[in-house]
């Protein structure tokens, strides 16, 4: 046996990091892994939703161009998010109580996106999904382990208070 043989984390955050490669993305690609019960139930990477242009094959971004921020105005992006995609590719029984992992690619030099997380609408896909816990892949093969039930807390509280001001 192995001496460097990876945990089980570390296997799967390594396919997730293999399947962002397939990522079609100009800016960033993202491979996402659903497990449940130790077997891999579904992939998926960022591209174009199918039959549409990628914008590798276009070399074209909208975003890139506007400059827009990491984390804003995802309706301008072309792709749909490497965690909806996996999700897309599943039913919910497969999924339920299962795990995501995540990994992000720099589609410029290929690394690790550090401080990576779902968007707002991925985690409420995560959340409906039936997904219990997500691991992202961090720089240094470090991972961040989530616990979806504080997403589901945290967005309760967000909503709950009328005092907020959107």
């Amino acid at each position: 046996m192995s001496l460097n043989r990876p945990s089980k984390v570390e296997y799967y955050l390594g396919i997730a990091r293999e399947v962002a490669r397939r990522g079609t993305c100009l800016r960033r690609n993202f491979g996402a892994v659903i497990v449940n019960n130790d077997q891999i139930v579904s992939t998926g990477y960022t591209g174009a939703p199918r039959g549409m242009k990628n914008c590798v094959d276009l070399n074209y971004c909208l975003r890139e161009k506007k400059r827009i921020p990491r984390g804003q105005r995802y309706e301008l992006c072309k792709s749909v998010h490497a965690e909806t995609n996996a999700i897309i590719h599943a039913s919910r029984q497969q999924m339920n109580g299962g795990i995501l992992f995540l990994a992000g690619l720099s589609a410029k030099d290929g690394t690790i996106v550090a401080e990576a997380e779902p968007c707002k609408m991925c985690k409420k896909a995560i959340i409906n999904a039936g997904i219990e816990k997500v691991y992202i892949l961090g720089i240094n093969n470090t991972f961040k382990k989530v616990s979806v039930s504080d997403w589901i807390e945290r967005e309760e509280n967000i909503f709950s208070d009328n005092t907020n001001s959107y």
